[in-house]
């Protein structure tokens, strides 16, 4: 029986979303942008979408952008905050090591466009001290960009704590909430963030198509320039089907929170049992401050990539971290941000569950992954050779 536990990649997209992004292309052929009848109800599709979101972050609707996904959010953020400063307006960028790609490669980025970037270190528990990221701010801070759940290890940082620093510093607070929403409750106003970027399909929606919520009166320059679409945010035509799809996805989100106790039992039983039936393994990260779908567990003695193969022979789909970085050679960028040594980060592997994932699959996990490990520990050879 296949198994997947690669949820932080991309959750599979749930039934009832498919359903209504059918709908929608057959039913809603207008563009949302002409005044007939067929793009007044185009344009009230992506109205009831904004509000089904807005509810799930307990935001204005009037403050939700959408746009093709998480990067293109963060790169609204980032980009537009730093381009609305203006070259007299403050340069200096703070953020952690263990950021997405999409927030550290932007941000370099700009340092090229004369940003100060600075980028703090993160501790090995995987969570930022609030007063790091105050100790880095300064009088010519523009923004810092901390993320709320990390993508590779889980954990939970205190954004809220660091947007407090950031209000009394006069500075703008965006947080990557991609991996965030639908795992954990999220809310803009307890957060008290400005800016707050999300994917779809991390939470059961479609791939191509997320948003960015905008404290009103913050201050971003368009990135995407052409016509007026949502508020003269993000210009293009927009992609209906895909943010109905996203709109359902956030309905189900907020009905389906309650199961993440007992997604963590299951998280935790996987991880228990790995820990005391397979020698030479260590859980990275805080097992406390983090969400409650993921586990990322260092294997001693092997490549991680020969146990994930081998788990993929047996049916069992896993990561070594983000699907953004698949295909290279470095170690997690993440991990070695923590202090870990680069053998540690490379023999690391990612579990993540989601809402379908059963009992049973896991005991299947739990009873596979320690014959694995031990033939790939004993044969020394790559994993096709082990099944």
């Amino acid at each position: 029986m296949p198994i997947y536990l690669d949820y932080n990649a991309t959750a599979p997209i749930a039934d009832p979303v498919i359903e209504a992004m059918a709908r929608a292309m057959r039913d809603l052929p207008g563009n949302a942008s002409s005044v007939h009848a067929f793009g007044q109800r185009a344009k009230a599709a992506i109205d009831e979408a904004r509000s089904s979101l807005a509810a799930l972050l307990q935001a204005d609707s009037g403050e939700i952008v959408f746009t093709s996904g998480g990067t293109e959010a963060i790169n609204l953020s980032l980009r537009g905050a730093f381009d609305a400063a203006g070259p007299a307006g403050r340069r200096r960028i703070v953020t952690t090591g263990i950021e997405h790609e999409a927030v550290l490669n932007t941000a370099r980025t700009l340092a090229d466009q004369s940003a100060d970037i600075a980028i703090l270190p993160v501790p090995s528990s995987g969570v930022i001290d609030p007063s790091t990221v105050k100790g880095a701010l300064t009088r010519d801070t523009l923004l810092a960009s901390v993320m709320l759940a990390n993508n590779e290890i889980g954990t939970v940082q205190p954004v809220a704590d660091i947007a407090e620093a950031c209000r009394s510093n006069g500075s703008l607070i965006h947080t990557d909430a991609v991996q965030a929403v639908g795992k954990m409750p999220v809310s803009v106003r307890d957060l008290n963030v400005d800016l707050l970027s999300l994917s779809a399909h991390k939470f059961g929606g479609p791939k191509g198509v997320g948003a960015l919520w905008i404290r009103r009166g913050t201050r971003l320059r368009a990135q995407a320039t052409g016509g007026r679409q949502e508020r003269n945010r993000r210009a293009g035509t927009e992609n209906v089907a895909g943010i109905v799809g996203l709109g359902v996805a956030a309905q189900l989100a907020a009905d389906r929170l309650g199961h993440r106790v007992h997604i963590a039992a299951l998280r935790d039983k996987l991880e228990t049992a790995i820990l005391a039936n397979v020698p030479d393994t260590s859980v990275n990260g805080s097992r406390v401050d983090r969400v409650a779908n993921t586990s990322n567990i260092s294997f001693g003695g092997i490549e991680a990539e020969s146990l994930l193969i081998a788990l993929d022979l047996e049916g069992v789909a896993v990561s070594t971290g983000s699907a953004c970085s698949s295909g290279t050679l470095e170690p997690s960028h993440v991990l070695r941000a923590m202090g870990l040594p680069s053998s540690r980060a490379r023999n690391s592997l990612r579990f993540s569950l989601g809402a379908a994932t059963t009992e049973r699959e896991i005991d299947f996990v739990i009873e596979t992954v320690p014959r694995l490990v031990s033939k790939l520990r004993r044969l020394g050879r790559p994993a096709e050779a082990v099944r």
